[in-house]
Parts: C-alpha cells; sequence; structure tokens
C-alpha cells in the first residue's frame, strides 16, 4: 500500500539508535542515511519493501500510531522488550487483542517524540510458531 513513511523527528540521532534497536526483533535496519533523514527497512531496501523514514524536524510534531507487522508472537514479544530497553515507555504489553479479532496479538511502546509504536501478529495460535 505504501512506498514509503516520514516520521518526524526532533533528535535524528536518538530516533535513528531508538529505531535501529526496537525494530531489530522485526528484520528491520537502517539502509540509508542523509544528514536531515534516515532510511530504514527490512532486508536492503528498494526490492518492493516499504521504507520508514526519519526526518529531522524542528518542532514538535504531533503523535502517529504506527503499527509494523511481525510473522510470530514470540516477534512481538522481542520488539516490546527491544523497545523498552532502547527507552520507549509501555503503552501495552505483548497479548491477544480479541476486541480487534481472536488472532490479533500486539505490543505497543512509545517512542521518541510520543509515537505510538506497535508490533502486530494477525496468527491464529495454532498457526503461531
Amino acid at each position: 500500500m505504501f512506498d514509503h513513511l516520514g516520521l518526524p523527528v526532533t533528535d535524528l540521532e536518538h530516533a535513528r539508535r531508538f529505531y535501529e534497536q526496537a525494530l531489530q526483533p522485526l528484520g528491520i535496519a537502517v539502509v540509508k542515511g542523509f544528514p536531515d533523514a534516515v532510511g530504514l527497512a527490512a532486508g536492503q531496501g528498494r526490492k518492493g519493501e516499504q521504507e520508514l523514514w526519519l526526518t529531522r524536524t524542528g518542532h514538535a510534531p504531533s503523535p502517529l500510531h504506527i503499527a509494523f507487522a511481525a510473522t510470530t508472537r514470540a516477534q512481538v514479544d522481542a520488539f516490546h522488550r527491544a523497545a523498552l530497553a532502547a527507552g520507549g515507555r509501555d503503552n501495552g504489553a505483548p497479548g491477544l487483542r480479541p476486541q480487534y479479532h481472536d488472532g490479533y496479538y500486539g505490543a505497543f511502546v512509545i517512542g521518541p517524540d510520543g509515537h505510538n509504536l506497535e508490533a502486530v501478529c494477525h496468527l491464529p495460535p495454532e498457526n503461531t510458531p
């Protein structure tokens, strides 16, 4: 659906370190860097993968909610642990969210600049490795 998404941040270096650590369990890493922006993607980027761009802004951005796809519930758990270790604030421990659907397993963390970050696995329990 998206080719890339720009996420405004006030401290680019701090945000880069946070997102690198928090998203590593999902296979997402920095693939490009410029003086005012850093690009993250799964794999090497630009092979059909979506990219997340952290872009330096001079003012506090409005917080956004971004959900990252996880292929297993263990990845959701690992994302939550990594994001908290990177300095994120818990906004919902890993677990089922049956109000969305029976197999919805997610975790939420508030990252730099107040953005609400989520990792989610949609597989039903019997299909989860």
